[in-house]
């Protein structure tokens, strides 16, 4: 187990008194133990910091705070989040994932070629000409049609659907029950019925990227939807045909981004965020949860609502709106007094 010692080594502040204390668990303020670790990012947590019997807390550099219990060591860095998420690395148990070699019970075409040490677990489909890279694992259930490439170094959890013609980079996650290539939705009215238009492109995911559980991105109507390097997507994400996500983006859940639209480098999708068809958001823009983006978003702006505007001005609209009883009483009163003062005329 690490002392407090090796903890502030790797999170990048000096050793407490106490270094040589062994940590053995993160846990809350109020659950904490002298043998464990836990953190405040905000000075709200005052009170539960002068109480806290953990042996050590990470602590924002910025931040007021009495000073700690006695027993308990105050670990200050610059980023509490960043820290905390290095010293989890240090108790997070082993995801369970099948040993290397393909499992009796897979189905991989003979026409597959499996990198070395690549882990197929039971019941996974590899189709034809398939290129699954170096040390990728492929948990049970994984569907992989024919002409799909993975990377090297990969994880794909249950049930996780790539359609043929689809390519993944190296050390690409993706989670439980997401599908890579569904047809984008693509119909014309032609005078009788919706006549499916035909979706003959495919998916580009760059290196790096995680795609959370029950993704939805739909396969290009021609040339590629495309998910930048760094990209992280959350659980319940659909990505329509042709969308093009660039590097370093988050997309939070519930979010939908549809047909052609184009994300920037670093751009922040907020949870049940719309995005509608053609748009392009700029660089490091960010949109705040539910809002419905229907035009284009300028690098860096931050914006909210339905329709997205720039967020302060979007604030100010909904602040003026949650004041129209008021203001609609006031103006029934000024009607009265003018139809009285007309009246005694």
């Amino acid at each position: 187990m690490p002392t407090l010692s090796d903890i502030a080594t790797l999170i990048g502040c000096p050793p407490p008194p106490d270094g040589g204390r062994t940590v053995t668990g993160v846990a809350a303020l109020a659950d904490a133990t002298p043998d464990q670790l836990s953190f405040v990012t905000s000075e709200a947590f005052a009170e539960q910091y002068g109480k806290t019997r953990a042996g050590g807390v990470i602590v924002h550099r910025k931040l007021r705070l009495p000073p700690p219990p006695d027993g308990t060591a105050a670990l200050t860095v610059d980023d509490t989040e960043l820290a905390v998420s290095k010293v989890l690395e240090l108790f997070a148990p082993p995801v369970p994932r099948p040993p290397a070699g393909v499992d009796r019970a897979a189905r991989v075409a003979a026409s597959a070629v499996l990198g070395e040490g690549v882990a197929a677990g039971p019941n996974v489909f590899v189709g034809e000409r398939a290129k699954v890279g170096a040390r990728t694992v492929l948990h049970p259930g994984v569907y992989l049609g024919d002409d799909v490439t993975i990377g090297d170094e990969c994880v794909l959890f249950p049930n996780v659907v790539v359609r043929e013609r689809v390519t993944l980079g190296s050390r690409v996650v993706i989670h439980a029950g997401s599908v890579l290539g569904t047809d984008g939705f693509g119909y014309r009215w032609d005078g009788t019925k919706h006549a499916k238009v035909p979706q003959i492109g495919t998916i580009v995911v760059e290196d790096d990227v995680e795609i959370g559980s029950c993704v939805c991105i739909d396969r290009a109507k021609f040339g590629a939807t495309r998910i930048g390097r760094g990209t992280k997507i959350d659980n319940l994400v659909q990505i329509a045909h042709n969308v093009q996500v660039g590097p370093h983006c988050i997309i939070v859940a519930n979010a939908g981004v549809a047909g052609s639209a184009k994300l920037g480098a670093g751009v922040v999708i907020g949870g049940q965020v719309a995005v509608r068809d053609h748009v392009t958001i700029g660089d490091g823009a960010m949109v705040a949860g539910t809002s419905a983006v229907a035009e284009d978003i300028p690098p860096k702006a931050i914006v909210s609502g339905t329709p997205a505007l720039p967020h302060r001005q979007s604030l100010r609209e909904q602040a003026a709106i949650r004041r129209l009883p008021d203001l609609v009483v006031q103006v029934r009163k000024l009607q009265e007094a003018i139809e009285k003062m007309q009246n005694a005329e």
